[in-house]
């Protein structure tokens, strides 16, 4: 049994299920430590006119998506149209009518389609994503062919909206600049890329919940995310997509991310624990205060570990704070406490196997990075449901949540820099996320180890 059609209205909070059983997969850890996955890979096609958000939602659920292990790729068609024709003329190109046109397009789709095969089949991919406007249901249905001959799982988003003070935003942010428009004025960029919408407004076939493709997995994003309609999830990765579109939003926002003041136990070079803040933790904490109070943020969310030097830095705000047990810092298990000697001295096979692989190594009875991307998933939901948040947390933790933001890999993450006594300012762009360092000049020990250049030769 599949999640047949779900309905949601995020205004009213109205919901209609009609069956709710979902299949879960189950999937086991290769040697390597990486998890293999049961299910087919699954390809995710978006649907939708130009300027509808589709490339946005693309690329921010693929960075999510790799993020949580699932090794994905956008393919967009655009961009190997814009390989095909390096010089672009106008919105002529994309009139239903333009024959050669159409045939190049065609093409592009064609060769996209042959790289997600060679991405999932032989580059290791468990999910692709196929961004392009597939307006039309010739298009998919070939779509549809392609997964049935590969064995590929299919998944369809639709972004429909029709205000046209959103999609007027979304041309002047993203589409006026891309390299179409390089040689044109904002003005003009504008006016040509309407009269495309309006070339594939005139063969534009939305997904058909009731007849034509009700049985296709797919979920419908309207009007930016207030209502959403969903039609036979079949797997746990589609219901984490769904998850997940459900919670994001396009609202500007600032995110802060700092690390507790100076620890005691940071003076002794301990790991873990729950010690209080040294007298330079103190003082970041009242200049966190002072800071906070400079950015005159509206609603500001503060939210911190349930350890003592998280609270600690909190508690000189002046604002109500929530403590979630999800952002404490990763557990050292058996080596909670201890100095880096004192672990490389008792555990020096662990020490050895930590400096291999620090992303999936677990420490006994404690956790891995692996680990503590699961334990924060509900961090990062409940932020990009959220408008102006200041985060309190913990190295490991600051790091996962850093390279969720930043795209960054499970290679890179154990190794990334969150000095003590420093906020990092991310603030999401219309692809990405821009990153803002910035020293609240309180003096703190150094607790980073770089990536060590010989195997063992550093915790």
């Amino acid at each position: 049994k599949a999640l047949h059609t779900v309905e949601l209205n995020t205004q009213n909070m109205f919901y209609v299920l009609q069956t709710s059983a979902i299949v879960i997969s189950h999937n086991v850890s290769t040697a390597g430590g990486a998890p293999h996955f049961a299910n087919p890979p699954t390809v995710i096609v978006m649907v939708g006119l130009p300027a509808r958000g589709k490339t946005y939602m693309s690329r921010k659920l693929t960075r999510y998506l790799n993020w949580i292990g699932m090794p994905t790729k956008v393919f967009n068609v655009g961009e190997y149209r814009r390989e095909a024709v390096k010089n672009y003329s106008s919105y002529d190109f994309f009139k239903p009518d333009n024959e050669c046109a159409v045939k190049i397009r065609q093409q592009c789709a064609l060769a996209a389609l042959r790289d997600v095969r060679s991405y999932l089949k032989d580059e290791g991919g468990q999910v692709a994503v196929f961004d392009a406007t597939n307006t039309t249901r010739e298009r998919r249905d070939m779509i549809l062919k392609f997964g049935e001959e590969n064995d590929f799982k299919i998944f369809f988003i639709e972004s429909v909206c029709d205000d046209p003070s959103v999609i007027a935003s979304n041309i002047m942010e993203v589409k006026v600049s891309c390299p179409d428009y390089r040689d044109c004025n904002k003005t003009e960029a504008m006016l040509d890329f309407q009269k495309r919408i309006e070339c594939y407004k005139k063969s534009y076939q939305p997904l058909d919940p009731d007849q034509y493709d009700r049985d296709l997995s797919f979920i419908k994003v309207i009007d930016v995310g207030r209502r959403f309609l969903v039609n036979r999830i079949q797997d746990h990765i589609q219901s984490k997509i769904v998850y997940y579109l459900m919670n994001i939003h396009v609202q500007p926002r600032t995110i802060y991310l700092c690390r507790h003041g100076e620890s005691t136990d940071n003076l002794k070079g301990r790991v873990g624990g729950d010690a209080g803040l040294s007298p330079h933790g103190k003082q970041f904490s009242s200049a966190l205060a002072r800071f906070v109070e400079e950015q005159q943020l509206k609603d500001l969310k503060v939210w911190t570990s349930q350890l003592c030097r998280s609270i600690q830095t909190a508690e000189h705000l002046g604002v109500p704070y929530e403590q979630w047990k999800a952002l404490n810092e990763i557990d050292a298990g058996v080596c909670e406490e201890m100095t880096y000697d004192e672990v490389k001295e008792k555990f020096p096979e662990e020490f050895a196997l930590r400096d291999e692989d620090k992303y999936y190594y677990r420490y006994p009875a404690g956790e891995s990075y692996q680990d503590l991307v699961q334990r924060v998933e509900p961090v990062i939901m409940e932020l990009e449901r959220q408008e102006n948040v200041l985060v309190i947390c913990h190295q490991a933790v600051m790091r996962c949540l850093l390279a969720y933001f930043l795209d960054k890999s499970a290679d890179e993450m154990p190794y990334l820099k969150c000095p003590l006594h420093t906020v990092l300012k991310l603030t999401p762009v219309a692809y990405g996320c821009k990153v803002e360092s910035i020293s609240l000049n309180v003096e703190a020990v150094n607790t980073h180890r770089e990536r060590p250049e010989v195997m063992g030769a550093h915790f």
